[in-house]
C-alpha cells in the first residue's frame, strides 16, 4: 500500500475508533461493487442517479432527449405532468424491488464489531445517506447489528404542519415523530448506530408508495432547502455529532447544488475546522475545485478498492466473518 494511503487509513481508523467520523453516502455508494462494464440490473443491484433518471424518463414519456439523465429535472417533469403520486409509484417499484447490498453497506454494518475486535472498545457511527433505498438497513439486519433510522418525511396533503417532519424508527420497528428536535433525546450513539436519511426513504413494509417520502424533484428541493433548518428538524444529539465530527464522503460529487446547500448548513454551524476526506475516482477539474474550496482531502481511488483496503485494515473476528459468509 502506498504511504499516503496508509497514513490516511490510520487517520480514518483512529477517528472511527473514537466515534468522531461520519460517513456520508451519496448516489455513487450503490455502484461500489460494479466493474466498468456493468449496468443496472433490476432484481440484482441498485441504479445510479443517471440510470434512475433514464428509467423515469421512459416511464413518464419525458420529452427532452438531451437531459434524460438529469434526475432532478426528469422528476420535476413527472411531478408536474403526472402528479407526485405517479412519480412515487414508479420510485417505489424500483426501491422496493429485490437487490443486494454492496460491500460498502456490509462494511458499515460491521464497523462496531470490527472496531471492538481491533481496539477492544465498542463505538457506534452516525451514517448519513442521501439515498432512498434500504440497502444499508438490509446489511445491518444481516450482520445482526441493532440500529436506529431517522429520516425526513416531506409535507403531506391535508397536514396542518406547513413543512416536513422528522421520524425515528427504533430496532423493534416503533416509529416516533421528532416533535421538538432540540429536546429529543430518544436516540443515542452510545447505544447503537444511527442511519440518518436526509432526503427521505422507501417503506417496503407497504405494498404501495403510501408511506414513502422522496426529496427528488426541483420543487421538492426548493421546498426542502427553503423551509427546512437542520437544527429545527433533526434530533439535537445527532446534530452535535455532525457539527463535531470528521466527514468521510463516499459516492458523492459536489457538483450537485442540492448536496452543497445541506453541507453548507452543517459547516456553517461548526466552531472548528475538521479534516474531511472524499473518495472519488477520475477526479474532474470542477470536482477538485469544489472539494478543495471546502478543505476536503481528495483520494483518487475507486470506492470498491477503498472498501477492500479498509476491510483488510479492520478485519472481522473469525466467527463473525464465517457467519457473514454463510448469510
Amino acid at each position: 500500500m502506498e504511504e499516503w494511503l496508509s497514513d490516511h487509513f490510520e487517520d480514518v481508523i483512529d477517528a472511527l475508533a473514537s466515534g468522531t467520523v461520519v460517513p456520508l453516502l451519496g448516489a455513487g455508494a450503490n455502484l461500489c461493487d460494479r466493474d466498468g462494464e456493468q449496468g443496472w440490473e433490476r432484481g440484482s443491484n441498485l441504479p445510479s442517479g443517471a440510470e434512475l433518471a433514464c428509467y423515469l424518463a421512459d416511464k413518464l414519456h419525458y420529452p427532452d432527449e438531451r437531459s434524460t439523465d438529469d434526475l432532478v429535472r426528469v422528476s420535476q417533469y413527472g411531478q408536474a405532468k403526472r402528479g407526485s403520486g405517479t412519480l412515487y409509484r414508479y420510485l417505489h417499484e424500483v426501491f422496493a424491488d429485490r437487490y443486494e447490498p454492496t460491500a460498502l453497506h456490509h462494511l458499515l454494518a460491521t464497523l462496531p464489531a470490527r472496531i471492538e475486535h481491533s481496539r477492544g472498545t465498542r463505538r457506534h457511527q452516525l451514517i448519513v445517506s442521501t439515498n432512498y433505498d434500504d440497502a444499508l438497513e438490509q446489511a445491518f439486519d444481516r450482520a445482526g447489528e441493532p440500529y436506529d433510522v431517522v429520516w425526513y418525511e416531506g409535507p403531506r396533503r391535508g397536514s396542518p404542519a406547513p413543512g416536513g417532519r422528522c421520524l425515528h424508527r427504533t430496532p423493534d420497528g416503533t416509529v416516533h415523530e421528532v416533535v421538538r428536535a432540540n429536546e429529543y433525546v430518544g436516540i443515542s450513539l452510545e447505544q447503537r448506530p444511527v442511519i440518518l436519511k436526509v432526503h427521505g426513504a422507501v417503506d417496503r413494509s407497504e405494498p404501495s408508495s403510501l408511506n414513502d417520502s422522496y426529496v427528488i424533484s426541483e420543487d421538492h428541493y426548493i421546498e426542502y432547502l427553503s423551509d427546512t433548518s437542520l437544527t429545527d428538524l433533526f434530533p439535537v444529539t445527532l446534530l452535535e455529532t455532525l457539527f463535531t465530527s470528521h466527514f468521510l464522503f463516499l459516492g458523492y460529487r459536489l457538483r450537485d447544488w442540492n448536496v452543497r446547500v445541506i453541507l453548507h448548513q452543517i459547516w456553517r454551524e461548526r466552531e472548528h475546522e475538521l479534516d474531511a476526506w472524499a473518495i472519488q475516482r477520475h477526479i474532474e477539474a470542477i470536482d477538485r475545485v469544489l472539494w478543495e474550496k471546502r478543505g476536503v482531502h481528495l483520494l483518487d481511488i475507486s470506492l470498491g478498492e477503498y472498501v477492500d483496503c479498509l476491510e483488510k485494515q479492520m478485519p472481522l473476528p473469525a466467527e463473525r466473518a464465517t457467519r457473514g459468509a454463510a448469510a
